[in-house]
């Protein structure tokens, strides 16, 4: 006996000896010969499964569990690595969000992944759902779907699988078990197993050892989130609420003793993760393939619409046009993505029937093709513009179109997308909402109990500043460990999946809030398994153009068609505006800082606009080009191209790189390399696809085509400096060509219809400022600017001839219910004839009613506002609901007189602040107790350069910019004649000097006119009082209560310091 047992020691494997060695043990017994022989054979059978635990794990959390597991992907991976497991599961609550990125981090590792589900009913686990193989994954997304999506319900036990393995809990499973099923006994409950009722099912129990935390730590945070998800305190979560604190991964030997009486457990759950094969293919594109039938007939359709295009486009004779067309066509073909600039196609078809406008953009716009099928507006010829930017034999994902649409229009195109190619097979993309720095203290604050003052503080008050006791400290501590937690998937903002296979083989689907579906995975994880997102954005300067032109022709029976960009592309009043930075309230060129560039760049035409539209992006500044390229503008006798290709491909933008394509244009025309590995070299500077090994490739390839064109090892060099410290900030430049139309479009009719565009604004939330900007700037176009009316109001802001009347949605205390209701009974039965009439006609209360009341919205009657106040609360009294609408003929109206009462002119003016947030029968400046208006105005001071200048203003908005000396401002201003300038604030003036909230401030500063700007850098300031509010005469605590109502705009900027002149580097002489 002994020698049989060597000889099977000496055939097993190193890590399987030491079990072998405690088997010894049993033969110390004297026992029958053939007893002997079946102990040992049923030992060596237990000793066989309990050496292969490393495949024991069914369920296992990530922090993709959302308010319940603890760990990372790659830390659960890690940890399976530590221990040894050969087979990992992924089974997180209800969401399939990590299994892509586990399959990955599984297979970096060589560990079998194996994917699941955990089926839940809030606290209760239903059962744990593991797929056999992929199509598992597939039953499993559709059960969820239906519970997310359709209102139904999670079943009690499950439903027919056919390529899953369930495993039920103990506290919950069938009397009659499937063939699949098996009931999971954790390792607190094997003491249960002694009662009948429960052995009978031991030929079909497994191992269920669940893992959510790794440390003592972790299971804290563990209950700190399950806090967080009941909306509760620490010490009130119940038992159920959280899981067991056994639930860590252990080694081989921990559970090899947790399990040794049952190794029928072990065997099954051997059996299951033996029998489950998950295999996904990455590379397999997942969007819908094609558009017709077939490749063929995509290509064939391409070409016929593409070439009909053409025609609208282009002259017949335009040979480079159509070589480029046939170049571009090619390479879309040999890339297999017609069906995707198909599908692109036929949404912008769908939009034009419904007479929406849209925008094409991003590197789409490269492509003449797109141009030709109405995708896109922008001639890439025109503009230079190079196809490899957006498509090249190298680019193994299908190109990214950007495509905007009014925000009142988007939904509209979006139900067209779901509808025509089917609801199985259109999502939007997912997203994952990370807890916050001020949601985590705030709801980890929630957790241990702290009252709300302390929660306030926490959460807006710098972390070193927070009260130094123990149950701050552990908020603190544990709040750091929740950062890049996942909080809640949300629906990512435009980026919409179509599938060739229905969507749920790859993933379950939920309904958010805004009622479109949304995979559960975000765009990485999207595009790594080969499903490519169409981005449907919208955005409120096409709000704004739309409404402008509709407001034109109903105003003005004039009928603009603003799609011809030819009336509106370098137009010369525009280009005067454009030079003078007027340009407030237009699409992406409103900006204090875009204004102020205009100007700096005097700015007169589209070509500059594009290059404006690209040098305004944060990045670009950092890195030093704007300061350079506005240097060059202005002076370009006073610097040389520091070689001759700078100067012939860059010539439009002075030998600098503005946009990414311009990478492109100096690896080909200076380094000698291709253009589509030159956009290799741009993606892999940019961040697109970083690392150091792809770099260092990168960075080989160029300098060894730079010596086979003969140049200078240092010239080079410099070269590659130029292009690594830019390509990571740039901007592409189709994307800044379409941005650019739109500006102009918006601009032409800011220029011929100022009045009707910014109400068009108004109406569609203005932009950079608060409502209160567009409303000044409405008034400076020659507006008469008039509060709500009963009966002039419609609940947008509309304008009659040159009086504009604002709309009911401005009253902030007015129900949108009850603001629609006064519209339509006025447009359905006719004007209000009185309050009493209004009274009778309109379910409204007293309360809304005074605040209509209140903002002259009964202004028609001819009475004052004291006697309206009076007289509703009389006929409020003895008005009965009940009888509204129903008197058959008309009472003669009740005349009440009543004595009156004298009113302060400005009362009016505090009682918009109060309702509407800022006065509209006056100006700021009529509030003020001085009169003095400043000795300087905003239209005078390019005159004062270099000298010391007193202005009295009002504050539009300041944007926090950070230094290396600390925190600046730059201020955006009115003066008292209603003309905009800019401010300056150092740190040293702020410290002695601050902000103090909106209002009027006297300014003491000097003018520093910078390439034909004039910024005031300030040496003081103060802010000036406004006159006691007169309603409150006889009460002093409310006298200044209102003014705290006046409202400024502020940005805060967190990014690195722009560089001074001297840091940028760029050489201005030849090499």
């Amino acid at each position: 006996m002994k020698t049989f047992l060597a000889k099977k020691i000496q055939a097993c494997p190193p890590w399987r000896i030491g079990s072998f060695v405690w088997l010894r043990r049993i033969f110390d017994f004297k026992i029958e010969e053939h007893k002997k022989k079946q102990r040992i054979a049923s030992w060596f059978h237990c000793v066989g499964l309990l050496a292969m635990t490393k495949k024991m794990y069914l369920n296992t959390h990530t922090y993709h569990s959302l308010r319940f597991g603890t760990i990372s992907i790659e830390d659960l991976v890690k940890q399976a690595v530590k221990l040894e497991v050969k087979t990992l599961t992924l089974t997180d609550i209800n969401t399939i969000t990590g299994i892509y990125d586990f399959y990955g981090e599984c297979e970096k590792v060589g560990i079998k992944a194996v994917a699941g589900v955990e089926i839940r009913r809030e606290n209760e686990l239903l059962y744990i759902a593991l797929a056999k193989r992929f199509e598992g994954i597939g039953e499993i997304n559709r059960m969820l779907t239906d519970f997310n999506c359709n209102n139904g319900e999670l079943p009690q036990v499950s439903p027919n699988f056919k390529d899953s393995f369930i495993i039920y809990p103990m506290t919950n499973f069938p009397e009659i078990l499937k063939e699949n099923e098996f009931i999971g006994v954790r390792p607190e409950e094997l003491n249960l197993l002694i009662k009948p009722e429960f052995r009978k099912f031991l030929e079909k129990m497994t191992v269920l050892h669940p893992v959510t935390f790794k440390t003592k730590q972790e299971y804290n945070l563990h209950r700190i989130l399950r806090a967080i998800d009941k909306n509760t305190l620490l010490s009130k979560l119940e038992e159920n609420d959280v899981c067991k604190p056994s639930e860590v991964m252990k080694s081989e030997e921990e559970i090899r003793k947790i399990y040794r009486n049952y190794p029928k457990l072990v065997l099954n759950a051997q059996k299951i993760l033996e029998e489950c094969d998950f295999k996904f293919n990455f590379k397999k594109p997942k969007n819908k393939q094609h558009f017709t039938g077939s490749k063929a007939e995509d290509a064939e359709l391409l070409r016929k619409l593409a070439y009909e295009g053409f025609k609208k486009r282009y002259s017949d004779d335009n040979e480079i046009a159509k070589k480029r067309v046939e170049k571009e066509l090619k390479v879309i073909d040999n890339l297999n993505f017609g069906g995707y600039f198909l599908i692109t196609w036929d949404i912008v078809q769908y939009s034009n029937s419904r007479g929406f406008m849209h925008v094409g953009r991003g590197s789409g716009a490269n492509s003449i093709v797109s141009y030709c099928l109405g995708i896109t507006d922008i001639c890439p010829i025109e503009l230079d513009l190079y196809f490899e930017r957006f498509l090249n034999l190298n680019r193994k994902s299908p190109p990214d179109f950007d495509i905007d649409w009014s925000w009142r229009d988007r939904d509209e195109i979006l139900k067209y997308i779901f509808e025509k190619y089917g609801k199985d097979h259109v999502a939007f993309c997912g997203t994952n909402v990370e807890f916050k720095y001020r949601s985590i203290f705030r709801e980890v604050g929630k957790a241990f109990g702290l009252p709300k003052e302390e929660l306030d503080a926490l959460a807006t008050k710098p972390l070193e500043t927070h009260d130094d006791n123990k149950i701050v400290k552990l908020v603190q501590k544990y709040g750091k460990l929740l950062e890049k937690f996942p909080n809640q998937r949300s629906m990512h903002s435009c980026g919409i999946l179509i599938s060739e296979e229905p969507i749920t083989n790859y993933t379950a689907l939920e309904m958010p809030p805004k009622g479109f579906p949304i995979v559960q995975f975000d765009m990485n994880v999207a595009e790594a398994i080969g499903l490519e997102k169409f981005d449907i954005l919208s955005q409120r300067g096409l709000g704004t153009i739309n409404d402008a032109v509709k407001l034109i022709k109903q105003n003005k029976n004039i009928d603009v068609d603003i799609r011809d960009t030819r009336i509106s592309l370098n137009e010369k009043n525009c280009n005067e505006y454009l030079s003078r930075g007027k340009t407030l309230g237009c699409f992406y060129i409103e900006s204090p800082a875009m204004r102020g560039l205009l100007r700096r760049l005097k700015c007169d035409n589209y070509k500059v606009l594009v290059a404006a539209s690209s040098i305004i992006r944060p990045g670009v500044a950092q890195s030093g080009m704007m300061r350079e390229y506005i240097f060059r503008h202005n002076h370009p006798d006073k610097f040389e191209y520091f070689h001759p290709v700078f100067e012939e491909q860059l010539g439009e933008t002075y030998g600098i790189m503005v946009y990414q394509e311009d990478v492109i244009k100096i690896a080909l025309g200076f380094g000698g390399v291709s253009a589509d590995k030159g956009d290799i070299l741009r993606r892999a500077m940019s961040g697109k696809e970083r690392s150091i090994k792809k770099l260092q490739e990168v960075r080989d390839d160029f300098f060894e085509s730079c010596a086979k064109q003969g140049h200078a090892e240092k010239l080079s060099k410099e070269v590659y400096r130029q292009i690594e410290s830019f390509a990571g900030y740039s901007f592409c430049k189709a994307h800044s060509a379409s941005y650019a139309v739109e500006s102009y479009q918006s601009l032409y009719l800011k220029v011929y219809f100022p009045i009707e565009f910014m109400v068009a604004a108004i109406n569609n939330g203005g932009g950079f400022y608060r409502t209160e900007v567009y409303v000044h700037e409405c008034r400076m176009s020659g507006a008469t600017i008039h509060n709500p009316c009963v009966n002039r109001s419609l609940y947008e802001t509309t304008v009659y001839g040159t009086d504009v009347f604002l709309g009911l949605m401005h009253i902030e205390k007015l129900e949108f219910r009850m603001t629609e209701f006064i519209v339509e009974e006025r447009l359905k039965n006719g004007d209000y004839t009185s309050l009493e009439d209004f009274i009778q006609r309109v379910p409204i209360g007293i309360e809304s009613l005074q605040i209509l009341i209140f903002i002259g919205a009964f202004r028609f009657t001819g009475k004052q506002k004291n006697e309206l106040l009076v007289e509703a609360r009389l006929l409020m009294i003895n008005f009965k609901p009940e009888n509204r609408g129903l008197m058959l003929i008309e009472e003669p109206k009740k005349e009440y007189k009543l004595p009156k009462l004298k009113r302060d002119f400005f009362e009016d003016a505090f009682d918009e602040i109060e309702i509407v947030g800022f006065p509209v029968s006056c100006s700021p400046f009529d509030l003020l107790q001085t009169k003095y208006r400043g000795s300087v105005m905003a239209k005078d001071l390019l005159k004062f350069h270099k000298k010391q200048v007193k202005m009295l203003a009002y504050l539009i908005s300041r944007k926090h910019v950070p230094t290396k000396r600390g925190t600046m401002f730059f201020g955006t201003w009115i003066d008292a004649e209603g003309e905009y300038f800019d401010t300056a604030h150092f740190p040293n003036s702020l410290e002695e000097f601050p902000f103090a909230g909106g209002g009027c401030y006297l300014l003491l500063g000097t003018v520093e006119v910078d390439f034909h700007f004039p910024t005031i850098t300030i040496h003081k300031m103060a802010k000036m009082p406004f006159i006691p509010d007169p309603r409150y005469g006889h009460d002093k605590e409310k006298r200044f209560e209102i003014h705290r109502k006046i409202n400024e705009d502020v940005s805060m900027t967190w990014r690195k310091p722009y560089p001074q002149e001297h840091e940028i580097g760029l050489p201005r002489h030849k090499m």
